[in-house]
């Protein structure tokens, strides 16, 4: 059995987001196949004809170049109508099928009340299907360190994929879940570390986010972002008209400038700006790019809040005029742009300058 579809997490109401940028970029890859969703399930299928096996596309279209999708699998039909006396055998049948071989087992719900209500089921399947697997050559433990999904819609559908190493997220339901600290001024705190967790590779944290360090906060009171800066060391000048939290300014390392984010200029060359400005995308990007232009800061990590509708093409027009722009000035970047699990309305953009 050959896998002819691709499986992805998002976060529910944007199936039809994922289903569009899907499409635009198998397209361009030279890949046509039929995105399959239903709104509010917090997932996609991306079918190909029968003829062509998943696995390439898979490659051709790596997950952390995808902004809506949280996990992407290599997929098999679902299995649906399975007995709720034995579960077990369709699976394990499906499995030997594929010739599939793996090192561990994900089982997996959508992001949705519905999905949290079968985490019962999953904990009782949890031995016996690894006693199964085990029995019949499939679980092992060299397989290239891949993984099998279980990905459970209902308590008789279940969806089986496999996820890579390099072409994975290594947190199950692809949701990186932080704890808010109390003494941060506001949740929005979490946006930028789930960020840097996203952007910057952990490795690179010393180099990359560390004391000493300066950076602005553009649109910063009451302070959740400049939060997360001054917890780094960084010095920190807070843009904004509004009030910053009494605690922050207290730490010695918070310049609050009452100015408009959108004409501010920066004294010197910063490491950082981060923005979190409610305003037009475009409006936003074109803000972001007068400071990357002028070398203004080395990284950016900015929010762009979205339309309600359309908002994978108008996320695609703000980053095509990025990088077009940042090109034309022979400027070299690496652009990356995620619907993170604590974003909502917006996505979020990192910039990082190479040149």
């Amino acid at each position: 059995m050959t896998p002819h579809e691709l499986l992805l997490y998002c976060r529910p109401g944007f199936e039809h987001d994922l289903s569009a940028e899907l499409s635009t970029k198998a397209d361009l890859a030279g890949w046509h196949g039929e995105p399959q969703s239903r709104s509010g399930s917090g997932y996609v299928r991306f079918v190909l004809p029968s003829e062509e096996p998943a696995n390439a596309l898979h490659r051709d279209l790596p997950l952390d170049t995808l902004v809506f999708a949280r996990q992407s699998l290599v997929a098999l039909p679902p299995l649906e109508g399975i007995s709720r006396e034995d579960r077990l055998s369709p699976i394990v049948a499906q499995v030997l099928e594929s010739g599939w071989s793996f090192e561990s087992i994900w089982q997996e719900t959508p992001d949705t009340n519905d999905g949290k209500a079968l985490n019962g089921l999953i904990k009782a399947l949890e031995r016996s299907l690894s006693s199964s697997l085990k029995k019949c050559g499939a679980l092992r433990r060299k397989a290239g360190k891949r993984r099998l999904h279980l990905f459970w819609t209902d308590g008789d559908t279940v969806q089986l994929g496999m996820s890579f190493p390099g072409n994975r997220s290594e947190q199950p339901g692809g949701i990186l879940r932080l704890r808010s600290p109390r003494e941060a001024p506001s949740r929005s705190t979490l946006k930028l570390e789930e960020a840097w967790h996203a952007f910057v590779p952990r490795d690179a944290w010393p180099e990359r986010l560390n004391q000493g360090m300066q950076a602005a906060d553009l649109g910063a009171a009451p302070g959740g972002w400049t939060y997360q800066l001054v917890r780094k060391g960084m010095y920190v000048y807070a843009i904004d008209n509004g009030p910053m939290d009494k605690d922050l300014m207290a730490s010695g390392q918070v310049e609050h400038l009452r100015e408009d984010g959108f004409t501010w200029v920066p004294p010197n060359r910063l490491d950082w700006l981060v923005c979190d400005i409610v305003d037009k995308p475009m409006r936003v990007v074109e803000m972001i790019e007068r400071w990357l232009l002028r070398r203004w800061c080395r990284e950016a990590v900015f929010n762009l809040k979205l339309p309600m509708k359309q908002r994978w093409q108008e996320v695609e027009r703000c980053l095509l005029r990025l990088d077009r722009h940042l090109s034309e000035a022979r400027i070299t970047a690496e652009i990356r742009c995620r619907h993170l699990y604590h974003d909502r309305e917006e996505v979020t953009v990192h910039v990082r300058l190479l040149s």
